[in-house]
């Protein structure tokens, strides 16, 4: 494609990892059938990661080619995630092109990256990297700002450290009045009744979540 040529569906290009239906485990959409668009690629390295099977490889496919493997599935709610979708910039493209084709989107990004290019449709689902990820020097604390009642903001933690680090954030950016805030624990980490007795005794405004998908599934790739 030359440098002049405009840039369509069937030539933007992403790089693929995977594309399934499940049901959506995490965020307030838990428990929806959900088509899951999975980019390959992220330029963080978190110690609790559980999908490293998409920092490379993956397929280039046409959007026009991703679109019509969601479409196939017959399902109204689409997710893209990573990797970090927003390692890819043509993500900008396919998240708008799944909105224009009638999906509730949802993005599963890191906070890593600027979020303020997402079209406006797309419920974001951003993390906030606590220090036992080993990437809390990541977080791109601009994103905070931009995020609204239509996004989400997640907090994976690996012990108590991690916790009291969340109370603080929560407190000082007041995040739980611009978005939903959701609390997980790292799996085979943190417990998850001890996580939710401390949200509990400590009145956090946040939401206590566990990964549906692994409770369901494990940890099996496609699910």
């Amino acid at each position: 494609m030359s440098a002049h040529e405009p840039r369509t569906a069937a030539t933007v290009r992403l790089r693929i990892t995977e594309i399934f239906a499940s049901v959506q485990g995490e965020s307030s959409r838990v428990g929806l059938p959900t088509v899951f668009v999975r980019l390959t690629g992220c330029p963080l390295r978190c110690t609790w990661c559980d999908t490293a099977y998409a920092f490379s490889g993956g397929q280039m496919r046409t959007l026009d080619e991703i679109l019509a493997e969601v479409a196939s599935h017959g399902l109204q709610h689409v997710c893209v995630t990573g990797g970090e979708p927003l390692a890819q910039k043509a993500c900008l493209s396919l998240l708008t092109a799944l909105c224009d084709a009638g999906h509730s989107v949802s993005l599963e990004t890191s906070g890593a990256l600027d979020i303020g290019g997402v079209d406006p449709r797309v419920s974001r689902i951003m993390d906030l990297k606590a220090p036992g990820s080993g990437e809390a020097d990541k977080n791109r604390l601009d994103n905070l700002a931009l995020l609204n009642p239509h996004d989400e903001l997640k907090i994976v933690l690996a012990d108590a450290a991690d916790y009291a680090w969340a109370r603080q954030q929560i407190a000082t950016h007041h995040l739980h009045e611009r978005c939903s805030v959701l609390l997980s624990p790292v799996a085979d980490e943190l417990d998850p009744t001890t996580l939710a007795e401390w949200i509990v005794r400590d009145r956090l405004p946040v939401r206590f979540q566990l990964q549906l998908h692994k409770v369901l599934w494990n940890d099996a790739r496609g699910r």
